[in-house]
């Protein structure tokens, strides 16, 4: 049977780690999805390549979930991030690692990724640069729901109060009880208007219920860089 032809791609590393003698375990994300490979020599010129946030095209060789980098170049400008900007993309990388399945073409998230890591490197506003993010990955991943109307298809009331049932949407409640979201809040989110009161927070909550389901209740370790003074 004869070897399957190399692919080049554009790809930014997610994650590396030493495997066996010279050589790094290596996540992926190119627009064909998270891709799994074996970087030899990685303590040579190959390795100090292969940093998170620097896009880079790869030659990828290999049939099964476990690739090989063959050749690998610079394809453009880094993001250099540091300080809160840092984290926020090795946050990221962690979210992409934990809930974006092996060989799954998503090049909206590819696309996406690179702009926002090119946004953090520019010093925008950290808060709404994530927020975007996580709606457009669970969004991709097929867990999206509607912003802007509930789970009966009616518009949500800015007076209301709702509470997000992960499997369907938005649902209107009329007892209060903890972890509500005021319609206001909510429709703010839907136009991405963050200036408006309560909007961001709001948004942080939700997005973490949204998340907690799909990383099955293990906690992100990149959150916990936050928190460091």
């Amino acid at each position: 049977m004869s070897s399957s032809p190399p692919t080049s791609q554009l790809a930014y590393v997610l994650h590396s780690r030493a495997y066996r003698e010279n050589s790094a375990l290596v996540d992926f994300l190119t627009p064909q999805g998270r891709l799994r490979a074996v970087l030899r020599s990685a303590r040579g010129k190959a390795g100090s390549l292969a940093r998170p946030f620097v896009p880079l095209d790869i030659e990828f060789r290999g049939r099964g979930e476990l690739k090989n980098v063959g050749r690998m170049e610079s394809a453009g400008i880094p993001a250099w991030l540091e300080g809160e900007a840092l984290f926020s993309g090795l946050y990221l990388n962690e979210l992409l690692i934990r809930l974006l399945p092996a060989e799954d073409p998503h090049p909206g998230v590819f696309d996406h990724y690179a702009a926002t890591l090119q946004a953090l490197a520019q010093g925008r506003a950290l808060e709404p640069l994530l927020r975007s993010f996580e709606w457009r990955l669970l969004d991709d991943l097929g867990y999206g729901f509607a912003l802007d109307a509930d789970i009966n298809g009616d518009p949500l009331a800015s007076d209301g109060m709702y509470r997000l049932q992960v499997d369907a949407g938005l649902e209107r409640v009329y007892l209060l009880q903890p972890g509500l979201f005021q319609g206001a809040e909510l429709i703010a989110m839907s136009e991405a208007d963050w200036s408006a009161p309560g909007a961001l927070s709001a948004a942080k909550r939700l997005m973490r219920q949204a998340l907690a389901v799909h990383l099955g209740g293990r906690p992100l370790v990149s959150r916990e860089l936050f928190r460091k003074p």
